[in-house]
Parts: structure tokens; C-alpha cells; sequence
């Protein structure tokens, strides 16, 4: 759907749910997008985009930066360790926080480049093995080396639901985690869901097939 469409769902599952759509950023997933549809996005208004790989977010927007002003990039895939000091210099957004180790790494990276990034911590809803993200009962003690031993600025929590349940319980854990914490931004919601994590409380949402197309 156009962007303009998009925007108008949002705002109408706002209503529904007694929200300000003005408190939902969208986020467009741009990973593996063809050049010429990003640029109608960033003609059309949009500024806020989502890549999962740093080598790939590096050559696409530092020429757009240059033409568009007010582009927003954020992590929105697993980040390796030794690619912190890229995705500091790259990104304005870090999503996906998930480890001590990771914590430290940009931590160190920011004081190096006197950047200091929002972030956000990766959960693990659904406790896949396969799946980065912190457990549920980890988070609390990951949240509290994030923010008192590395003083990075967790804002807010991420989560990407088991493909083969419904998100709801998953949007409603991460809901309650963040309000435990005290935190306010929750990233969740995608193509098919975003309706359902609007519902949940959702202030990021990352979408990507309904805006671009299927790839």
C-alpha cells in the first residue's frame, strides 16, 4: 500500500484504541529494497527507516543523508560485536541490545566516537533458541548493567513474535516488561500485526512488506 494509505491505517487503529497516532512512529523496513523504491518513500515524507545489516545500511543512506534531511536510521537486525563501531558511526537508533558483551562493545564505541545513541533491548518473547533477543527473566538484570554499569540510554524494549502464534500474548508481555521498568517505547509490530500492537501499546512499528511490496 502507499505510504499515505499506511499512515491512514495507523491513525485509524489509533482511534480505535484511544491512541494519538502522533505517538506511533513508523518505522519502514528498507532492507533488501531496490534504491528506486526507498527514494519514493523519501519523497513522499518518510524519514524514519529500518535496516537489519550495517554493511548494507553503510552503502545505501550516507548519498541520501546528503539530499534528505531528518533521515533517522535504526538497527532493527542482530548486531555482531565487531560491528558496533560501524553501526555507532551509521546508526541513529540501536534496537536490538541483547548481551552484556554487546553493551560493553557500544558502549565503548560511543565514548570513542562522542556519539550516544537511544536504545533499545531485544526480548525474546517467545524464548527461541534460534532468535537473538535477552529471556524474559533476564532482562531485568541486562536492563540494569545496561543503564548502571555501561550508562547507555535504554529507552525502550523490541520484540519479533514466534512466526506461528499470535502476537498478543507477546505484545502484551513486552507491554508489561517495559511498564516494569519504566520504560516507554516498545518497538513491535509488523505488516501483518502492526493493528494488534497498536492495541498493546506499540510506539515503533516496523513495516516493511505492506509498504514496499513483497521483495
Amino acid at each position: 500500500m502507499s505510504l499515505p494509505e499506511m499512515k491512514s491505517r495507523i491513525s485509524s487503529a489509533c482511534k480505535k484504541y484511544g491512541r494519538d497516532p502522533a505517538s506511533v512512529t513508523l518505522v519502514a523496513v528498507s532492507k533488501f529494497q531496490p534504491a528506486e523504491k526507498i527514494q519514493l518513500l523519501l519523497d513522499q515524507g518518510q524519514r524514519v527507516f529500518g535496516e537489519n545489516r550495517v554493511q548494507e545500511a553503510a552503502e545505501k543512506f550516507p548519498g541520501w543523508r546528503e539530499k534528505y534531511s531528518g533521515i533517522e536510521l535504526h538497527l532493527i537486525g542482530h548486531l555482531q560485536t565487531n560491528k558496533a563501531g560501524e553501526a555507532v558511526r551509521i546508526f541513529d537508533v540501536i534496537e536490538t541490545v541483547d548481551s552484556t558483551r554487546l553493551a560493553e562493545e557500544l558502549k565503548n564505541e560511543m565514548d570513542r566516537q562522542n556519539r550516544r545513541l537511544p536504545c533499545l533491548i531485544q526480548v525474546n518473547t517467545g524464548d527461541e533458541g534460534q532468535k537473538s533477543g535477552v529471556t524474559p527473566k533476564d532482562l531485568d538484570a541486562l536492563f540494569r548493567f545496561c543503564t548502571e554499569k555501561m550508562h547507555l540510554n535504554i529507552e525502550g524494549l523490541m520484540c519479533i513474535p514466534p512466526v506461528h502464534e499470535i502476537p498478543d500474548l507477546h505484545f502484551a508481555l513486552l507491554h508489561k516488561l517495559a511498564h516494569e521498568l519504566s520504560l516507554k517505547k516498545l518497538s513491535m509490530g509488523m505488516s501483518a500485526d502492526f493493528d494488534t500492537a497498536i492495541r498493546y501499546g506499540a510506539t515503533h512499528l516496523r513495516v516493511g512488506r505492506a509498504l514496499f511490496g513483497s521483495r
